[in-house]
């Protein structure tokens, strides 16, 4: 075993395969092939299996194989089924939802929008059932449900991009494509449209939470792995009975900026963090176009944003409704 254990260095622990606690009577078993892997272990456990996937699990994976053929499947007709031209142009490629015609109704024809409302109903299905496993197993071993709850946030997110937001407008043009430059395309547009989405004050908080949380995490990170040769990544022990490794990591804090968070609240500072970044995000897109038209001109009135000169033979400030000049189904 290593005895200074360093960012370069890791310990890798090897010993009898562990299944781990009975399952409760009346759930599914684990499966049964156990093995060690000497790569895996490089990067965290060792250890493969067992998995549980219960009945939650298996739809849920089912219906997500579902969603990633149809999306997979579209854009591959996109491309006339050329293979080569498919794997060249994959980030460029789509699967848009319904045009603004179909409104919000639930059965467009499968070109126009159909396969989008499929794909999108197999994978928020996939992704809901997936939650309701992390659920359960997180009771079946007797932990707390914080890592369900954190998922949720981010579930809150999406709900709000593809359906909540949608239904709000009154048409399922307003949701997001399946695609990565398409997604990124509709994020600028949805941001243009709306006279710059970084004035609203939900989309600032959301930003404020994903850096804090980058930054806290390095901290945290940063800290119990200058303390690991003196058994700092024993966190729970030394929350209740502090040790060396506590007491330099909160010397060290103290000393750098006056102010230490302990091993318990370090955890809970973190959690937040990345919790508020997607809840704080889909509260902002949510009241985008909603509530709000133009965050540029909710800016200058709130005095957030600079109240630029008129230019000659042009409005000194949008007319109402000049988002909608925007539209991508504008001629």
């Amino acid at each position: 075993m290593a005895r200074f254990h360093t960012l370069y260095t890791s310990i890798e622990m090897h010993g009898p395969l562990e299944p781990g606690i009975p399952v409760r009577f009346g759930s599914d078993r684990r499966t049964k092939r156990i093995f060690h892997s000497r790569l895996l272990g490089r990067i965290g456990e060792s250890q493969v299996g067992p998995t549980y996937l219960g009945i939650s699990g298996i739809l849920s994976v089912i219906c997500g194989f579902i969603a990633f053929e149809i999306i997979g499947l579209n854009m591959w007709a996109s491309v006339n089924w050329n293979p080569v031209r498919f794997i060249k142009m994959l980030p460029f490629l789509a699967l848009e939802p319904p045009p603004a015609k179909y409104g919000l109704y639930p059965f467009p024809p499968l070109h126009e929008g159909g396969w989008w409302m499929l794909a999108g109903f197999f994978l928020t299905v996939s992704i809901l059932l997936w939650w309701v496993r992390m659920y359960n197993r997180a009771v079946a071993v007797g932990m707390g449900t914080h890592v369900a709850w954190a998922f949720a946030s981010a579930i809150w997110l999406y709900l709000v991009l593809g359906f909540f937001r949608p239904l709000a407008m009154g048409s399922w043009a307003e949701a997001v494509p399946f695609g990565i430059i398409p997604h990124l395309n509709w994020t600028a547009t949805f941001s243009l449209r709306y006279g710059n989405i970084f004035y609203n004050p939900f989309h600032m908080l959301s930003i404020v939470f994903l850096y804090g949380s980058t930054l806290l995490f390095a901290m945290h990170a940063g800290t119990i792995l200058a303390v690991a040769r003196f058994g700092g990544e024993r966190e729970t022990h030394e929350i209740a009975d502090r040790g060396t490794a506590m007491e330099r990591a909160a010397l060290f804090w103290r000393w750098t900026m006056g102010f230490n968070a302990n091993f318990e609240s370090i955890h809970r500072w973190i959690y937040w963090f990345a919790i508020l970044t997607t809840l704080t995000g889909g509260i902002g897109i949510l009241i985008t176009g909603t509530l709000v038209d133009n965050w540029y001109l909710w800016g200058v009135k709130q005095g957030i944003a600079p109240a630029y000169p008129p230019v000659p033979g042009l409005p000194a400030t949008l007319p109402p409704g000049f988002h909608k000049t925007l539209s991508l189904d504008a001629p």
